[in-house]
């Protein structure tokens, strides 16, 4: 007997028009072999991101989220696998960690994966944008993701021996010598611009060399290696449960990666609010509003001193998981913050032909961040350990 499904009302704002089910058959062969039916099309929408993907119901009543990754053959193998991996020892993984979504199952040859589909859960960047991103949320935010990093002293030994130990991909000193043939030529005018102010930095280029030389002499952990504000999912309950999508890039890394990717979204989102009308600017016609020098650093600083203690919240659950974490990590997670904000740069580049002098303004933030992380840490939020 079919079932009908909920309401569309629980389908998500932030939703875009699916690849039609006819032209992807594979996806309700997978969730027929999974025992949930197959979509109800009226129901079956996409999320962003890199990827193909459907959310909806089934004709079981099923919620379902089937990602396809999308990319050479090699790419799909390989961060299905790390995915695949990272179930396995979350498996295995003591109760708090940082989990993600529950996979009900994949296809690896189609490249598919299905979940749960956590329909009524919001994104993180959405919980800060409405002031709802408490610091009691962020602590545990930062307790699950300390547990995991912390996962390779409570289970097997064998479930991690296997686990991809290459840096991710960025930041990377040959790209900062110069970018191949195939990037230059599928970049848009914004992103060629961002490469050339990167490449054009000696300074910025050795605080880079710096942190991957001390990435390197650092010890390893279990790793999201993705970690953004976006991939957190919260959903309603007292308190709330948290999970984290997107483990295709989970890897044994310097977990100062996934520190410093959390507090460089705040560090970046306190540049960007420099321009986003919250207060009585909004008001007063802001868009038609010319910020003096004195007005960018009036703002910056306001929004910063707002949502540091968002970070300081987060980083002290963090260390309240692991409190052994080496000394050095701090330092290193500030770094990656900085880099965290240049890394911005591309990724909005790629949707411009050109660079926004707010954008501009991020970077050069990073940038300070990144040659003197020692310095700005304790300031956006990472004091020193105990």
């Amino acid at each position: 007997m079919n079932v009908l499904p909920p309401p569309a009302r629980h389908l998500p704002e932030a939703a875009y028009e699916a690849v039609r089910l006819d032209h992807a058959p594979e996806v309700d062969a997978l969730l027929t072999r999974l025992g949930l039916g197959r979509y109800v099309p009226s129901t079956v929408v996409a999320l962003p991101g890199r990827n193909d993907t459907w959310a909806g119901y089934t004709t079981t009543g099923a919620a379902a989220f089937v990602k396809r990754l999308v990319g050479p053959a090699d790419d799909v193998r390989e961060r299905l696998g790390r995915a695949l991996a990272y179930e396995r020892v979350s498996a295995a993984a003591p109760d708090g960690h940082l989990r993600g979504p529950r996979l009900l199952g994949h296809d690896a040859g189609e490249g598919l994966m299905a979940f749960d589909y956590l329909a009524d859960a919001r994104g993180g960047a959405v919980l800060v944008a409405d002031d709802d991103h408490a610091p009691d949320l962020a602590r545990r935010v930062g307790t699950a993701l300390g547990l995991l990093h912390d996962t390779t002293a409570h289970i097997d030994r064998h479930l991690t021996e296997d686990l991809d130990r290459r840096p991710p991909p960025l930041p990377s000193s040959a790209l900062l010598e110069g970018i191949p043939l195939h990037v230059y030529e599928r970049s848009s005018m914004a992103e060629l611009q961002s490469w050339r102010l990167l490449q054009t930095d000696p300074e910025l280029i050795t605080a880079v060399d710096t942190l991957l030389d001390a990435e390197r002499a650092a010890p390893s952990a279990p790793a999201h290696c993705d970690f953004r504000l976006d991939q957190l999912l919260v959903t309603e309950g007292s308190p709330p449960s948290l999970v984290a999508a997107d483990w295709e890039e989970f890897r044994l890394a310097d977990p100062a990666r996934d520190v410093g990717s959390f507090a460089g979204e705040f560090l970046h989102r306190s540049v960007m609010e420099i321009i986003s009308p919250r207060d009585d600017d909004a008001r007063a016609g802001f868009a038609d509003l010319v910020l003096s020098r004195e007005a960018v650093l009036r703002r910056g600083t306001k929004a910063l001193t707002r949502l540091r203690p968002v970070v300081r919240s987060f980083w002290a659950g963090y260390l309240a998981a692991r409190p052994d974490a080496d000394p050095g990590l701090p330092r290193r997670a500030a770094a990656f913050a900085g880099w965290h904000a240049l890394d911005r740069l591309l990724a909005g580049a790629a949707r411009r032909n050109r660079l926004l002098g707010i954008e501009r303004a991020a970077a050069g933030v990073g940038r300070a961040v990144l040659l003197e992380p020692a310095r700005f840490a304790p300031v956006i939020g990472l004091g020193e350990m105990s």
